[in-house]
């Protein structure tokens, strides 16, 4: 069992940053695969970026890559997302998701996930 904690998120103007983190609680994270998503209101959740238990391959949507960058430090069982050159069309509840896996990969479909946390309200004004 593991407990997952989004933070980092607000209101940030078009074209600036803000770094989301997932703490995990409940036991080491490094096990783990984890990725984000996102909901926009009136919209079905999507993928967002995807990182292996071990940090050492990563994917991103399409609509986000080269703006968003998914990392970890599974010293402190957290997960970031650094969001970079924000957009309007970007603002959502951004939720992480854990998976525990024996495996080197990553996941990107929400199916493949079985720990969410609460999301946390990404609000990007134009």
């Amino acid at each position: 069992q593991v407990q997952l904690v989004e933070s980092g998120g607000g209101l940030v103007q078009a074209g600036g940053s803000l770094r989301l983190s997932c703490a995990a609680s409940g036991r080491s994270f490094s096990t783990f695969a984890v990725g984000w998503f996102r909901q926009a209101p009136g919209k079905e959740r999507e993928f967002v970026a995807a990182i292996t238990r071990s940090g050492g391959s990563a994917a991103n949507a399409d609509s986000v890559k080269g703006r968003f960058t998914i990392s970890r430090d599974n010293a402190k069982n957290t997960v970031y997302l650094q969001m970079n050159s924000l957009k309007p069309e970007d603002t959502a509840v951004y939720y992480c998701a854990a998976r525990n896996t024996l495996s080197y990969t990553y996941y990107t479909q929400e199916n493949e996930y079985n720990y969410w946390g609460q999301g946390t309200q990404v609000t990007v004004s134009s």
